[in-house]
């Protein structure tokens, strides 16, 4: 079985990185010389993926007008507009769903995720659950922890009230099943942490520890990481 597509959550307007954010969305801010989403896309070629959807917002054309249907990266792209109303990052994907297939990952436009992705793929077939979140052992390090992770399961998984036994943190890297998002209307504002604590609620969320570290570009400091980290992996 080759790579499940893959959803890319772009339609955020990136306040914390104005006045960059304020003529291009986030995906298209310059790290080493060209638009993040350039590096994000290759990321994904590299492994294995074949198919993604963009989903998009806030100057999504520009997006498009930038990446096209994908095949300068060896990909085919679709793209999904959020429309008149702002439907979060759980409506956005429920709004894809009829690009998307049976299952599918899920990412944020921000992050550079230097992980494989089969193997977390391969984790979400074998659990036969609805979904998957991958977590790793952040420690307050580089954004606050919100997730509880013990013998290999996810306890409790909160962004707002979090615990002092919340050692991990969400990675950014989600798997589902279609099915998990077909509880809520369409057209309605969703965020994904509802549909991750729904599906931990009823026992359906597997979980996969990842162990290098992620990278974002939400933040001027997150920017001079990611390339830094871009730059060392090119040599």
């Amino acid at each position: 079985m080759g790579m499940l597509p893959v959803v890319i959550l772009a339609g955020g307007l990136a306040t914390r990185l104005r006045p960059i954010t304020e003529k291009i969305p986030k995906a298209l801010v310059e790290i080493n010389g060209e638009p993040f989403v350039a590096h994000q896309l290759r990321l994904l070629r590299r492994n294995g993926v074949e198919r993604v959807v963009m989903s998009v917002a806030y100057k999504g054309e520009m997006i498009q007008e930038f990446a096209g249907d994908g095949s300068g990266y060896g990909l085919h792209i679709d793209y999904v507009f959020d429309g008149p109303t702002y439907l979060g990052t759980g409506g956005a994907i429920r709004n894809a769903l009829p690009y998307l297939g049976e299952s599918f990952l899920t990412l944020y436009g921000d992050s550079y995720l230097p992980c494989d992705l089969a193997s977390v793929q391969a984790a979400f077939t074998a659990s036969g659950l609805q979904a998957l979140m991958t977590v790793y052992e952040n420690d307050g390090l580089f954004d606050t922890s919100n997730v509880e992770f013990s013998g290999g399961r996810i306890i409790r998984y909160d962004k707002r009230e979090r615990t002092t036994s919340m050692r991990h943190i969400d990675y950014g890297l989600g798997v589902f099943r279609a099915s998990a998002f077909e509880p809520y209307p369409a057209g309605e504002a969703l965020d994904l942490a509802t549909v991750f604590q729904d599906v931990l609620r009823a026992g359906q969320l597997a979980a996969f520890e990842i162990s290098e570290r992620f990278y974002e570009i939400g933040t001027p400091d997150g920017i001079r990481e990611t390339e830094e980290y871009i730059e060392r992996e090119a040599k």
